[in-house]
């Protein structure tokens, strides 16, 4: 049965989403585990670092009144290893060979590094050709001091903040818990993985495009199913993940037709956000809350899948994890013609180059909803604004440069 749906711009839509009241959840990881993951309090230094004076190179320590009258011989009277200390007094004439990292004797003021020495052949004495215009020593507390924030809250932890937790012996860290995700591919015609390929069927292509974007972006699929078209599965299994997920992604039977199964669980939902959006591909995309449970309901033609999982999801799940979108915006230049005209706005899929200060978009082949050759390569998505005359070269379009993508 065909029902009739209001229509709402593309800015509003993504505004009733952004909208949404949002309770994160947080819980401690071990830090080795914790790349991507944003932290939920802060991260503070224990003790100062470095916590001794290391030397910054392999070298000779002298003390300060020894720092002239270069060239001149020093007695060696020890080693001082990486992990190992001197603990006996510098006397003046005196030196120790000390290796990158290791703890600078209190006393000494300089390293002179071992290119400027020339040491005995018994190595009882060396002979220093000149002096350092810097100390070669890194001092207590140089990074941080005991107290500092090594880490902010809200703050997404990468390979180098990991190596900085660990330097303080931090084994576990406070982060926001990723959202949990629900994929629901929907649709009579989709084929398992290994069954042959027939007419009138396709292979479930949305399903996995789906898992990558969501995982790509810091959500967790702990669910997926590919349903035939029987409304009586497709709610039970709709109303089972509800009471289970953070979000439930669908794709497929949100149409107008007669198998619009989504589309009737977001009429009778406790919160419609919209169930049509002014844009092509995609304008049946459909957002509602139930029981508490984002539900965003994308098209079955894998472009407007495409299209709707950037615009839409990508900001939610960043937001789980007080982290914004990594799709940015800019004005770009339509610098290929595009001729088409539209009742709605259309997203076009597009590559980009910046090029004299400004980001020239291009249309990256054909824009039918339906069609996926050109997810590979898309970068950005431009806005062509509805209009009953073809967009002029070189106008300013709306621009989102894509993640992950280059």
């Amino acid at each position: 049965m065909l029902t009739r749906r209001t229509p709402i711009s593309i800015p509003d839509a993504q505004a009733k989403i952004a909208n949404l009241p949002l309770k994160p959840q947080t819980e401690i990881i071990p830090t080795i585990e914790a790349n991507h993951r944003v932290l939920a309090k802060p991260a503070l230094a224990s003790y100062d670092y470095p916590h001794f004076r290391r030397s910054g190179m392999d070298g000779y320590a002298i003390l300060a009144e020894d720092d002239h009258d270069f060239p001149r011989e020093f007695k060696v009277v020890g080693e001082v290893p990486a992990g190992a200390t001197w603990d006996q007094p510098l006397q003046p004439g005196t030196t120790v060979r000390i290796m990158t990292g290791a703890a600078v004797p209190t006393e000494a003021s300089k390293v002179i590094r071992i290119e400027k020495t020339r040491p005995s052949k018994d190595g009882k004495t060396v002979r220093m050709l000149t002096t350092e215009s810097h100390s070669n020593i890194t001092e207590i507390g140089t990074d941080f001091h005991a107290g500092d924030e090594v880490l902010a809250t809200n703050q997404e932890i990468n390979p180098g903040g990991i190596a900085a937790l660990t330097a303080f012996g931090v084994e576990q860290v406070t982060v926001y818990q990723q959202p949990r995700i629900a994929i629901l591919a929907t649709g009579s015609e989709l084929l398992q993985p290994g069954e042959p390929i027939e007419t009138g069927k396709i292979y479930n292509s949305n399903g996995p495009m789906l898992k990558r974007l969501v995982e790509e972006t810091g959500g967790i699929v702990d669910f997926e199913a590919q349903l035939p078209d029987e409304p009586e599965q497709l709610k039970d299994a709709l109303e089972k993940v509800i009471q289970t997920h953070e979000i439930v992604i669908t794709d497929g039977g949100v149409s107008v037709g007669d198998y619009d199964f989504i589309g009737d669980a977001a009429r009778q939902a406790d919160n419609l956000l919209f169930n049509k959006v002014k844009q092509r591909p995609g304008s049946v995309t459909t957002a509602f809350v139930q029981d508490g449970t984002f539900v965003m309901a994308l098209s079955g033609n894998p472009g407007a899948c495409f299209v709707g999982f950037y615009l839409y999801v990508e900001p939610l799940i960043r937001r789980y994890q007080h982290r914004p979108s990594r799709i940015k915006e800019v004005k770009g230049i339509l610098a290929k013609p595009y001729t088409k005209t539209n009742g709605y706005d259309r997203v076009l899929r597009c590559t980009y180059e910046f090029k004299d200060g400004q980001f020239l978009v291009y249309p990256n082949g054909t824009d039918r909803s339906g069609s996926l050759a050109n997810l590979q390569t898309t970068t950005c998505f431009c806005v062509i604004p509805h209009s009953e005359k073809p967009i002029a070269l070189n106008a300013e379009v709306t621009t989102w440069l894509l993640p992950f993508k280059s």
